[in-house]
């Protein structure tokens, strides 16, 4: 339910980092609703640069993620907390406790299955208790994905009355680099992993994010090298996201109650121009793996190759990026239908930064009627989301003639 009286619709926490600043000049040249809200971070010096930098005249708050108590005022004061402070694995439990504890809505960046799952047993029936509803991943990871499949299920649906059984989504084109905080979340993944056995074993498991009970067990297709796909006539390579956009949408799929089907099939990789181009890209990936789970290698990449945190592209190159992925599946009465989803700015900041605006103001606005709990983009948001999005955001998921 909605806090009464808050003094804010949203609090971006984090305001400062760079995909934070994106945002906050977002909200300041936003056209659509009113919208009341106040940036928070923990430098006061960091906060009054960028409000002076944007010229903006919205009030800010002071508060860093091992202030329990000021977490909590924070959370108090407004409807939704918009997280971007990453790693999660790291810093994001106390913002998520502040949350619980005081029935106040949530979204966040994170691409991090691992530390999903540990809030999602830590917290799950405190949130359903308290009202607080919180949703993961409003991002590129793992928006597109989300909505895409929702959107091709709810058409199949329509038309037949039943799900399609397999979805294959594939990267058609994509301009835009992955940010600091992306690759740092992606290396810390990569760092507990190879301490942890168990951690190991749960990242590989597809429904590692589904509730308990949820039944599914079709095998599901795992990407890891260059391959032809001869029923879309095209080559493929792994995509680095689908380790995290698989699992959210079979997580989805768990709560709108087995909408997609008990036996649902779902893979996520990149299409290529051609034989050679997807062998190079894989071998490439393969190798970066290989040196990120090597310490000395890891320090250097980190060092002179990989973004930082708080690094990211020009505004130039923001508009410049594009993406565009496409969702292919085919119906029971053996129709083949096409949905893509398509952004219009680079995916890692400049359409990352308007998709969790969107999903903010949609969790504060849109959704008086979801329970509290951890929730996914689709099965939380879902066709509210999508008229923001293409409205407000510049993503747009639509069916392909």
């Amino acid at each position: 339910m909605l806090k009464e009286k808050p003094t804010y619709d949203l609090v971006l926490y984090g305001a400062t980092s760079f995909v934070g600043q994106i945002m906050c000049e977002y909200l300041a040249e936003y056209q659509g609703e009113s919208v009341s809200w106040a940036m928070a971070g923990r430098s006061e010096q960091k906060l009054r640069e960028v409000k002076q930098r944007i010229g903006l005249d919205v009030p800010h708050i002071v508060v860093s993620a091992d202030d329990e108590n000021g977490l909590r005022t924070m959370c108090e004061q407004t409807n939704v907390v918009i997280t971007t402070v990453g790693p999660y694995a790291l810093y994001g439990e106390s913002v998520v406790k502040a949350c619980v504890d005081t029935g106040t809505d949530y979204c966040d960046l994170t691409g991090e299955p691992q530390w999903i799952k540990r809030m999602l047993d830590k917290y799950q029936s405190a949130a359903e208790n308290s009202g607080a509803r919180l949703v993961n991943c409003t991002g590129f990871d793992s928006i597109p994905s989300d909505l895409g499949v929702y959107q091709l299920q709810k058409l199949a649906i329509e038309r037949t009355g039943q799900p399609a059984k397999q979805i294959k989504m594939r990267v058609r084109r994509i301009r835009g680099g992955a940010s600091g905080g992306t690759v740092a979340s992606l290396l810390n993944v990569l760092k507990e992993a190879r301490n942890d056995a168990s951690l190991r074993k749960a990242l590989v498991n597809p429904y590692v994010l589904c509730p308990e009970g949820h039944g599914f067990s079709v095998r599901q297709k795992n990407h890891k090298s260059a391959e032809y796909d001869s029923e879309l006539d095209m080559w493929t390579m792994p995509f680095v996201m689908a380790s995290i956009n698989e699992r959210v949408v079979h997580r989805s799929n768990a709560l709108l109650g087995t909408m997609y089907g008990d036996n649902f099939k779902y893979d996520e990789a990149m299409s290529a121009k051609n034989k050679g181009v997807a062998k190079k890209t894989t071998f490439g990936l393969g190798a970066f793996m290989v040196a990120a789970n090597i310490s000395p290698l890891r320090m250097l990449l980190e060092k002179f190759v990989l973004p930082k945190p708080g690094e990211g592209p020009s505004k130039k190159e923001q508009l410049n990026g594009m993406y565009d992925m496409r969702f292919y599946g085919t119906l029971t009465n053996g129709e083949k239908i096409e949905v893509k989803v398509v952004g219009d700015r680079d995916p890692g900041y400049g359409s990352t930064a308007k998709m969790i605006v969107q999903s903010g103001l949609c969790i504060a606005k849109n959704i008086p009627d979801v329970k509290g709990g951890f929730w996914t983009p689709a099965s939380a948001l879902n066709d509210a989301l999508i008229e923001r999005l293409a409205k407000h955001a510049g993503v747009i998921v639509e069916e392909v003639d």
